[in-house]
């Protein structure tokens, strides 16, 4: 049994040994260590289907050939194609994954994030199987890894869910991702899945440590989804199967660390591409466009941005502009598909910026020699607007709860940032902030709970 954390950004396996949660290493040390990105390269999206059909248990493939019969032959028409050019059919994960993309971004089929798109609006049910495939491939590689490591096949898991999925429905949003990530999972071999919070997963690694019972506010920053839960920790209630009386409150929005980095990259990068530049007429330049091109947690708005008639519209800004140069950057970034790389780059400025007050980013795929400098001033103004969504979330836990916490306990990667410390030090003064592992907190508890419902 594993706690799985298919996070948004990273994916973690825990299992428990003598009492104490193990966090599996999925990857060698050079290749990263215990965690795999979130992102997932095929050389053509067509033959998703036919790589992971390859990969599932016998018991599963006689129904996933049929069900999927029409993409199946759509795909062999692609493995043809790559044969005949000599090119690997093979998919590729985590930092190798985004080592091809980066290479060539105009070939293949990249994406990052996944858990993004689940509880989108609007998906026809082929969308929905699309990324149900895409999901059961990343489980499917981060299974094998798993019980590579343990040496054991892995069946019974605890997968961490967010408190809301991004997707404007609610519920109908949360039940729909729910059903995506459950039918992966159960696809490539899992015989028993249960869910539990994120948050409450990274409380119940934390009360671990506690000597006394304890309100704590458990603040997750992930990469989509930020999260907040009031618990009743104590020692007494570790081995309690039944904790719903200790869940004080739940608190979630779809904001998060994936936001932090597109927003750093709207208010860093896009005005050497034009933003807030002038048209011939003098006035500003709309900026939608350039908010489309980063927009790689929204399908629609990419698929907007990537269409042929956003090009002939970008290339008329272009005339339009008191600097044609400029704009015409933005029409490289559509026709080189450099959405990604662009956010990339604001993302590991952002993590560079953890240890540094200033960070100098590189476009030369956008432009030759064409350089940009971020600051942590830069990615504080720039996400002004999520850190408020933020607090207010941990305002919203605290009434919804009826009592102060006596300490915040943060996870999630972006919680690494000093830029966000030292805003959540701000919050609530008097209370003592306690910073977990960035990323194993969750994975960890995930675990714990596993070892409670399966034994």
């Amino acid at each position: 049994m594993i706690g799985f954390d298919y996070g948004t950004s990273n994916c973690g396996v825990a299992t428990m040994q003598d009492g104490q949660p193990h966090i599996v290493p999925l990857l060698g040390e050079q290749d990263g260590g215990s965690y795999i990105a979130s992102n997932l390269y095929a050389p053509s999206r067509d033959v998703i289907a036919n790589w992971l059909s390859q990969q599932l248990p016998t018991t599963q493939q006689a129904n996933y050939l049929v069900e999927r019969k029409m993409q199946m032959q759509k795909g062999q028409a692609a493995l043809r194609e790559l044969a005949f050019d000599g090119i690997s059919s093979e998919l590729l994960f985590g930092k190798t994954a985004l080592e091809q993309y980066l290479e060539d971004p105009e070939e293949g089929y990249y994406i990052k994030s996944p858990k993004s798109f689940l509880g989108a609006s609007g998906l026809a049910d082929s969308q929905i199987q699309f990324f149900e495939d895409i999901v059961a491939c990343m489980m499917s590689n981060v299974k094998k890894l798993t019980e590579k490591a343990l040496q054991k096949e892995v069946t019974q898991t605890v997968i961490g869910r967010p408190i809301n999925f991004q997707g404007l429905h609610g519920e109908e949003s949360n039940r729909q991702a729910i059903s995506v990530l459950t039918n992966a999972a159960k696809r490539v071999g899992f015989k028993d899945v249960e869910f539990q919070y994120e948050p409450v997963a990274a409380g119940f690694e934390f009360e671990a440590s506690l000597d006394k019972e304890t309100k704590v506010l458990v603040v997750d920053i992930g990469g989509g989804t930020s999260d907040c839960s009031m618990l009743l920790m104590s020692p007494e209630f570790s081995g309690k199967e039944d904790r719903h009386n200790h869940l004080l409150a739940h608190t979630g929005v779809r904001v998060a660390g994936n936001d932090f980095d597109i927003q750093l990259a709207l208010q860093g990068i896009m005005p050497s591409l034009g933003m807030n530049s002038l048209l011939k007429t003098g006035k500003p330049m709309p900026t939608s466009s350039f908010r489309q091109a980063l927009a790689i947690n929204n399908i629609n708005e990419q698929t907007e941005f990537y269409s042929a008639k956003n090009r002939r519209e970008l290339v008329q800004l272009s005339r339009d502009a008191q600097e044609t140069a400029i704009i015409e950057r933005l029409v490289t970034v559509h026709d080189h598909k450099l959405s990604y790389q662009l956010v990339n780059a604001a993302e590991q400025a952002k993590i560079a910026l953890s240890g540094s007050n200033q960070q100098t980013i590189c476009l030369d795929d956008v432009h030759e020699n064409l350089t940009v400098d971020v600051s942590r001033e830069t990615l504080k103004q720039a996400n002004m607007r999520t850190l408020e969504q933020i607090a207010q979330l941990m305002q919203a836990a605290v009434a919804e709860a009826q009592c102060q916490p006596e300490v915040i306990f943060v996870t999630g990667g972006t919680a690494k940032s000093p830029v966000l410390s030292e805003f959540l030090q701000q919050q609530m003064p008097g209370i003592p902030v306690v910073v977990g592992d960035h990323f194993g907190s969750v994975t960890a508890g995930l675990a714990r709970w596993a070892e409670q419902i399966y034994r």
